[in-house]
């Protein structure tokens, strides 16, 4: 099975140890020091007191790798549309594109249903681009549970978590899906393949759409955040917004808007993706994790009062960083 991970970088970096451990053909597109390391001493993942170097053919040139069964995209969102001209020679007529990305994916309105079947949505997929050069027949959803740091170039350290839940967008078991899910297996990870992945897309979401911009906003983390009763309320308010317009689309949760937020709190003091990246001055993930919650609300004409207000204190602050 011949597998590329594009975006090497911490969950990238991950999961390719473990799937070249457990007999996959596995390929890494990185860049930068990162890249070089990986090319000079091989991959190292760092996993409680165990050590793993494996020695995965790397890359910042995708053409060389020719196409591929799977390409695992795990770059940060944004980032995607950037890069799909280099991903195309990575893309027969058989492979499939595994989402493995925070906030919605560009395929979430294929195969879909109802009135809102094929739509594209243009905070996430500008132009309609990774829908038209991707394809959303070729996507398999997957939701990243897992937390892991880059801690050096070509080190990577695993804090906790080995769930990727993946499905079709269809809900169909497919042979493709399958198979990949028992390769991950293979390795050590959990991928139950799902028949709704578009609502395990929604719960992780239904925190980050929260929790990331009132982090990046208070440099408060998790647990501060859902005790204290002011920024406990704006999250609330903001997932039942959220939760409104994810029901309009035929999404199920199945924990309710106080048990996910004890849920949060019970996480400790993390800091947000968002955050972090706002103290490491990299571009942060706002559309991905919260302007398409604003879009997917304007869609269904679902009001988003405390959505709209946390998103533009946001985006300025990113803006005036630098990082928007």
């Amino acid at each position: 099975m011949k597998i590329c991970i594009y975006g090497a970088g911490a969950i990238g970096g991950y999961l390719g140890v473990r799937l070249a451990e457990a007999g996959a053909e596995v390929s890494l597109v990185a860049r930068g020091a990162h890249l070089a390391a990986m090319r000079e001493s091989g991959l190292k993942l760092l996993t409680g007191d165990e050590t793993h170097v494996v020695h995965p053919r790397c890359t910042d040139t995708a053409a060389e790798l020719g196409v591929q069964d799977y390409v695992i995209i795990c770059l940060k969102a944004h980032s995607i549309t950037g890069t799909l001209d280099a991903m195309k020679p990575l893309i027969g007529d058989h492979t499939r594109v595994v989402t493995a990305v925070n906030g919605i994916p560009y395929w979430y309105f294929y195969k879909h249903g109802n009135e809102f079947q094929n739509v594209t949505l243009e905070s996430i997929d500008p132009g309609g681009r990774q829908w038209k050069e991707l394809g959303p027949q070729r996507a398999i959803g997957c939701i990243v549970y897992p937390a892991t740091e880059l801690e050096a170039p070509g080190v990577i350290r695993h804090v906790y978590g080995d769930r990727f839940p993946i499905g079709e967008p269809s809900g169909e078991i497919s042979a493709d899906v399958t198979r990949l899910s028992e390769m991950f297996a293979r390795a050590g990870l959990q991928a139950p393949v799902l028949d709704r992945i578009r609502d395990e897309i929604w719960l992780k979401l239904w925190g980050n759409v929260c929790f990331n911009p009132i982090s990046a906003l208070t440099h408060a983390t998790l647990d501060v955040i859902a005790s204290d009763p002011g920024t406990r309320a704006v999250a609330k308010a903001m997932m039942l917004e959220a939760q409104a317009i994810a029901e309009r689309f035929g999404v199920k949760f199945r924990v309710d808007v106080e048990r996910r937020i004890e849920g949060a709190r019970k996480v400790g003091a993390h800091k947000t993706s968002m955050l972090q990246d706002l103290e490491r001055g990299r571009p942060m993930e706002i559309d991905p994790l919260v302007t398409v919650v604003q879009e997917m609300g304007r869609l269904t004409q679902i009001p988003t009062p405390a959505i709209d207000t946390v998103l533009a204190l946001t985006a300025q602050r990113a803006k005036v960083a630098g990082l928007y």
